[in-house]
């Protein structure tokens, strides 16, 4: 469905509302004594009472506002409702960075409007800054993003979170291959990245094994700084999975036929 300007500035005054309870939620626990779980799986998936507690909160406040809009997060799963309208949570998106000290973590919000993810907030309450996108643009603290143009991928700066989410061996080789012709790899950073890459620090990131809560809101901010945010195959990316993200159209359009055949 289609969103009005009004109903745009509505919902996102109320994603801005929910990174606030998901900040006031986490900040206790940020850089003190903290139990960690692990999720298991094929990585270290850790996680502690502040994801549980953001996440808590924010669905507690969807449910009061907007009962019929549907709700997918990390922690607890996938509420359906009765509108095509729906809210991906990653309460604490880079918990890894969390438990370490490092300020590299979020809260990533997005609404899905049934067919794609409309508005995206990334909120990282250390540090204080708040990254939105919407159709109309995309800020940092009310301050306008513009990503910075890079055509070659010998120029560019390129990130990943970590070589170890690549799961199959031609996904790792494809990887190394675009990494080692960037200027400047970087590992670290989660969705933090994605938000420098917005900001027109990065160029291009290059990450797989990732699910629908860890790109959603990192979509509408990217694509409202003028980047490109796809799967390897240029499909949308709002499912997860292998994803490319570049500031510039057309490196990205170079990163396609790199990656594609890997997917």
């Amino acid at each position: 469905m289609s969103l009005t300007a009004e109903q745009t500035g509505e919902f996102r005054a109320f994603a801005e509302q929910l990174a606030d309870a998901a900040a006031s939620a986490i900040k206790p626990y940020f850089r003190a004594e903290l139990q960690v779980e692990d999720k298991g799986g094929r990585l270290y998936d850790p996680v502690t009472v502040a994801d549980k507690a953001a996440e808590d909160a924010m669905r507690a406040l969807i449910q009061a506002r907007y009962p019929q809009h549907g709700i997918l997060g990390e922690e607890q799963g996938t509420v359906q409702g009765s509108s095509p309208l729906h809210w991906v949570l990653d309460p604490i998106d880079g918990t890894r960075a969390f438990i370490t000290g490092l300020p590299l973590w979020g809260t990533l919000i997005a609404l899905n409007d049934g067919e794609r993810p409309v508005i995206g907030v990334m909120n990282q309450p250390f540090t204080g800054e708040r990254f939105v996108g919407t159709p109309e643009g995309a800020w940092r603290s009310g301050t306008p993003l513009k990503t910075r143009a890079c055509g070659d991928l010998a120029s560019a700066t390129l990130m990943c979170t970590t070589p170890d989410m690549f799961d199959t061996p031609a996904r790792k080789a494809a990887f190394e291959q675009v990494a080692g012709q960037a200027r400047l790899m970087r590992y670290g950073g989660d969705c933090y990245a994605y938000c420098m890459l917005a900001s027109g620090f990065v160029d291009v990131i290059v990450e797989a094994s990732l699910q629908p809560y860890d790109v959603q809101a990192l979509m509408p901010i990217i694509e409202g700084a003028g980047g490109v945010i796809t799967a390897w195959d240029g499909s949308s990316a709002q499912n997860g999975g292998c994803v490319v993200a570049c500031g510039d159209p057309a490196l990205h359009a170079q990163m396609l036929e790199k990656l594609r055949h890997a997917m």
